[in-house]
């Protein structure tokens, strides 16, 4: 019988930590295809900060480092500055990339590093139980918000790809979702582009992906990717925020 589906390459034969309905599992599968698909896996180093992926090398079967709460950015500038033939990509959450990451994520813009971001936006401090994000919604109940985020006491969420996409350093900005079968087709495409695009010297990529977390939502894993697209779409519009092209 020929096989249609099977595990990737760049993933190893380990039991998944993940809460159930989390969305880490489909987005590293994504990415572990697309470094096979591309057969860089030799040549990948991923860094992952501090959050719910920070355990993301018992799971990638390419090398994998950590780097503090936020830095990741200054760390991949680090390697792929002394390593240019590597492939370099962070994966980070919201609360390390939006939070005390900041300045690392838009420095490393601005600078147009030649690196890839992947940012998991699920709206909440998901490893630390559910606290506000920086990109929590209006009227989102968190274990610090628990009568909703009011934007008068706690400011707005950042909109990370529209913030990122006045900076002259990035070539290519892009928001997806997995909501759907169709928008994880979408956000492989994406991943996969982001990739090519360093692999041409095209300069800084960021796929900034909605990601369910039913437990902290306290939903269903079904109920949490309707949530997706029923609301959080809504205020965290998908689509393509900057694309230079390649050069």
């Amino acid at each position: 019988m020929k096989s249609i589906y099977k595990k990737p390459e760049s993933l190893k034969e380990e039991i998944t930590i993940y809460c159930p309905g989390c969305g880490h599992g489909i987005i590293h599968r994504l990415i572990a295809e697309v470094i096979d698909e591309l057969n860089i896996r030799e040549k990948t180093i991923g860094v992952a900060p501090v959050g719910c992926a920070v355990l993301a090398y018992d799971y990638f079967n390419f090398d994998v480092t950590e780097s503090a709460h936020g830095r990741a950015p200054a760390v991949a500038t680090a390697i792929k500055r002394l390593l240019p033939d590597r492939i370099v990509f962070t994966y980070q959450g919201d609360g390390d990339l939006a939070a005390i990451g900041t300045a690392e994520i838009i420095h490393s813009a601005a600078r147009g590093e030649n690196i890839t971001v992947i940012f998991v936006n699920n709206a909440v401090y998901g490893m630390t139980k559910g606290q506000m994000a920086p990109t929590t919604l209006p009227g989102m109940k968190t274990t610090t918000t628990i009568d909703g985020r009011d934007v008068k006491c706690h400011g707005y969420p950042l909109k990370v790809c529209e913030l990122l996409s006045q900076i002259d350093g990035v070539s290519y900005l892009e928001r997806t979702s997995i909501d759907s079968v169709q928008n994880i087709i979408k956000t492989k495409a994406s991943i996969k582009k982001s990739f090519l695009y360093q692999i041409e010297n095209n300069g800084f990529s960021l796929i900034e992906i909605l990601s369910p977390c039913p437990v902290n939502w306290k939903m269903s894993p079904k109920d949490s990717m309707n949530w997706i697209r029923d609301v959080m779409s809504k205020y965290f519009v998908c689509g393509i925020y900057k694309d230079k092209g390649v050069k």
